[in-house]
């Protein structure tokens, strides 16, 4: 099933409310879930390697902290972040600025950032982790089954 935008976020505490809560496709809702955003958002960095190792491993820690407190919705949330980690910071090593495209539509000629690319590299590292989880997957399978 399909993240749910219908939803008003603002009143919705997914923590208390996880039947609430929809997996989507990559990192639909990751700004939106709450009160995980407001946990994990501080940490998610990128601008440089040593800035991306430090969130990446701070995201997983709460990753593995979700699991530990049987929490499927913010280890997704974590993941996402983590998946959100590698995604910007790819589109920053190709596109100066992050801009993929121009004021008319046109893509952007790729223009390289090596200190982007290697902050992308770290947050991959993790998101293979944390994606090919066991308990992770079983967790969103379970999840998918009950709720959607």
């Amino acid at each position: 099933m399909s993240f749910d935008y219908d939803i008003d976020f603002k009143k919705v505490d997914f923590r208390k409310s996880p039947e609430k809560y929809r997996v989507g496709r990559g990192e639909q809702g990751v700004l939106l879930v709450e009160p995980y955003k407001s946990e994990i958002l501080p940490y998610w960095r990128f601008k440089t390697p040593e800035i991306a190792m430090e969130s990446s491993e701070k995201i997983y820690r709460m990753f593995q902290e979700y699991k530990k407190n049987d929490d499927f919705v913010g280890m997704d949330m974590a993941r996402k972040f983590i998946q959100m980690g590698y995604t910007r910071s790819r589109r920053y090593a190709n596109y100066k600025g992050g801009k993929k495209y121009d004021d008319h539509g046109e893509v952007n000629e790729r223009q390289i950032d090596d200190e982007k690319a290697e902050s992308a590299r770290i947050f991959e590292e993790k998101w293979k982790i944390v994606r090919t989880d066991e308990e992770y997957l079983e967790k969103k399978k379970a999840h998918q089954k009950k709720y959607g």
